[in-house]
């Protein structure tokens, strides 16, 4: 989480403690709009080494849950 948090503010130039906030609030509605078995692996997704690299892919599931194509 903390790859995905220095991310964030480094594009969106947020102090980190916003940056962090909005990260969670970013997984926390993942998880309520995915399904369980996509839900279920964003922890496990941002457990893992270059989590800044896999936050392309949590966009693409939120950007595929609402329509939009990349």
């Amino acid at each position: 989480m903390d790859e995905l948090v220095k991310a964030i503010a480094e594009q969106t130039n947020l102090p980190e403690a916003q940056a962090r906030k909005a990260a969670e609030a970013a997984v926390k509605f993942m998880k309520e709009k995915l399904p369980e078995p996509l839900a279920g692996q964003i922890d496990n997704l941002l457990e893992s080494p270059g989590v800044a690299d896999n936050a392309e892919n949590l966009l693409n599931m939120g950007k595929s849950l609402f329509g939009k194509k990349k």
